[in-house]
């Protein structure tokens, strides 16, 4: 069945009594695969929200975000004091399923002003932090000589590298696949050069891992360089 079909099935045999729901995730958009499922948040007046669920719905694995007005605003203060908007998203980007009494308009509203406004601009004393982490890590991947652990350390930096690149710009981060979706829509150019120095650099040529290097110290210069000596916290 069509995606948005078994989502407002799924609302009607299981949500009744819902007041607003918003089905979202890959499955809507062009990077929809065999493995996509239903990310879909439903806000409820009261019990049994706020819960979340994984489950199978005619052949679709379902991911249900059931959730009260209150724990929604609560999740939705969380998620932008830590820069990261998967319900934001969901909300912002995804189909009204289910509005009953006009809330569902006023959330996505909500959402989409939230999403536009970006996350908190990043303190010195935490992009001091980053800056020193990215030092240290890319000093241990320059000294290591255990081929192994030199994947573990790219695929540390590459996250790293990437999140700072954000955070600089101002950008809303993400996990996992999102991480590399964020950063392609904010610096394609530096997404690209980070994630094939990384393949090269985990493949392990010499050359992929000086040109690895190279680009994640061009993240780090946009945010002050490399930040070690001198380094000190309470």
């Amino acid at each position: 069945m069509d995606p948005v079909d078994t989502a407002r099935k799924l609302m009607k045999d299981r949500f009744p009594q819902a007041r607003t729901a918003f089905l979202a995730g890959s499955v809507m958009t062009g990077r929809r695969t065999p493995t996509s499922d239903l990310d879909v948040v439903v806000l409820l007046a009261g019990p049994p929200a706020p819960y979340r669920e994984s489950l199978l719905y005619q052949g679709w694995p379902v991911e249900l975000f059931v959730q009260t007005e209150a724990v929604w605003h609560a999740f939705v203060r969380r998620e932008t004091a830590a820069r990261r908007s998967p319900l934001l998203s969901m909300c912002a980007e995804g189909v009204l399923l289910v509005d009953a009494d006009g809330l569902g308009v006023t959330l996505r509203n909500e959402a989409q002003r939230r999403l536009a406004a970006g996350p908190p601009p990043v303190s010195t004393v935490e992009l001091e932090d980053l800056r020193y982490a990215l030092t240290d890590t890319l000093d241990d991947l320059r000294g290591c000589p255990d081929a192994q652990e030199r994947m573990y350390l790219v695929a540390d930096l590459l996250r790293r590298a990437s999140e700072l690149a954000l955070l600089v710009g101002g950008h809303w981060l993400g996990g996992g696949e999102w991480l590399s979706r964020r950063l392609a829509a904010a610096e394609p150019a530096l997404h690209g050069r980070l994630a094939e120095a990384a393949a090269e650099a985990i493949a392990g040529t010499a050359d992929g891992l000086d040109r690895f290097t190279t680009v994640v110290e061009e993240a780090l210069d946009r945010a002050g360089g490399p930040l070690w000596a001198g380094y000190s916290r309470g």
